[in-house]
């Protein structure tokens, strides 16, 4: 299976030591992850894989009548019931990977090993977040002239409701608003380095997001090599 879940570490270099060429790479801790569910076609309609990642601490509750229970302060008690149905630990992360065909079962580990050096990979992420911003900012706007009266206009983004036909703002319009905050895949990034003891995962180029971020890595989707799609012929 390729897809794990993992943190975003932060950035470092990597130098190769024949050719001492300087390579910005994206750390990541991917992994350990277990299978918690495995969907198929004839009970859910559709095929995939959910995993689940980030073990948190469980304690045993016993009621008035003797009964012992596992239960944990960071996932509710529907979500460990699902996870105990599939003998995993209890995780704080789940999310699904769509697949053409299963080749794991419920229980399986998943670990950085599953990838190789030189492997393309799609890493998403939840981008930072900005809060509101202008247009200027938000949209790279210019900004208006600061003569003839316009003293307090000059970021403003101007009119964008014609008192023509259709006379209104549709949506969509590049306007202010929230800035980032939004799920990004970075396409086709190159698998630097795999190290198995540490369960990380360092990627050539940048990852969205924060530092200790919740990513997820699956196999690049789009070839990276571009000039065998172009159109042009020189």
């Amino acid at each position: 299976m390729k897809g794990i879940i993992g943190k975003k570490i932060g950035m470092t270099q990597v130098i190769d030591e024949k050719s001492g060429v300087v390579t910005p790479v994206t750390v990541i801790q991917a992994g350990p992850c277990f299978v918690t569910q495995v969907r198929s076609a004839e009970r859910e309609g559709y095929v995939a894989v959910q995993l689940g990642y980030d073990e948190v601490p469980t304690y045993t509750h016993k009621d008035a009548t003797g009964h012992e229970e596992q239960r944990s302060k960071k996932i509710s008690k529907g979500e460990l019931g699902h996870l105990q149905r599939a003998n995993v630990p209890a995780l704080r992360h789940l999310r699904e990977f769509r697949m053409k065909q299963a080749d794991v079962k419920e229980g399986d580990r998943i670990t950085v090993d599953a990838f190789q050096k030189g492997e393309m990979v799609d890493v998403m992420g939840v981008s930072k977040g900005h809060g509101f911003a202008g247009s200027i900012k938000r949209h790279s706007f210019n900004r208006q002239p600061t003569t003839h009266g316009a003293s307090d206009r000059t970021r403003a983004p101007g009119s964008s409701g014609a008192t023509t036909t259709a006379g209104r703002v549709f949506k969509g319009t590049r306007r202010p608003g929230r800035m980032g905050n939004d799920r990004v895949t970075t396409q086709n990034l190159e698998v630097i380095v795999v190290d198995s003891e540490r369960h990380l995962l360092a990627v050539k180029g940048s990852v969205p997001g924060a530092k200790g971020g919740l990513v997820i890595i699956k196999a690049a989707v789009k070839t990276a090599d571009a000039k065998s799609h172009s159109t042009f012929k020189t």
